[in-house]
């Protein structure tokens, strides 16, 4: 018994039987390096206008404490940090165990860089929590 010969030739498909066999595209590296920078570009855009809107701010306030709970108010200390000579308005807020709002005031924050602030502020129910969310420029009167 003879060992069957091994064939190692090319096997050629009849021509319109299975299709046109695509020729290899040449890339098209400048496309990729293109798209590649817009969504670059996008992303840099994207994350500077989230950094301009909640990155570092100019008035930093902090609640030290809050104390002298009664069923009509509550009294807040906190400090706001910023440049010395500015004066600010900072929102002081109270909420009561729900979580819903009991009291809102707009309250003056005087000179310096780290200014003290007492402030007794009404509410409508019992408050469990204040906060103080925001703080901006006192606008001259």
């Amino acid at each position: 018994m003879t060992a069957p010969e091994e064939t190692h030739a090319t096997v050629k498909y009849p021509p319109g039987r299975y299709g046109r066999r695509r020729e290899p595209q040449p890339r098209r590296r400048w496309l990729v390096f293109a798209l590649a920078a817009v969504v670059a570009a996008a992303g840099l855009a994207i994350a500077w206008q989230l950094y301009q809107q909640y990155g570092p701010q100019d008035f930093e306030p902090q609640v030290q404490r809050f104390y002298n709970i009664t069923d009509d108010g509550i009294s807040v200390e906190f400090v706001v940090r910023k440049e010395p000579d500015q004066r600010a308005v900072c929102s002081v807020r109270a909420r009561n165990a729900a979580g819903e709002e009991v009291g809102l005031a707009q309250v003056d924050v005087p000179q310096g860089a780290e200014a003290f602030v007492t402030y007794r502020l009404a509410t409508s129910d019992r408050p469990v929590t204040v906060e103080v969310p925001a703080c901006s420029p006192l606008k001259q009167r």
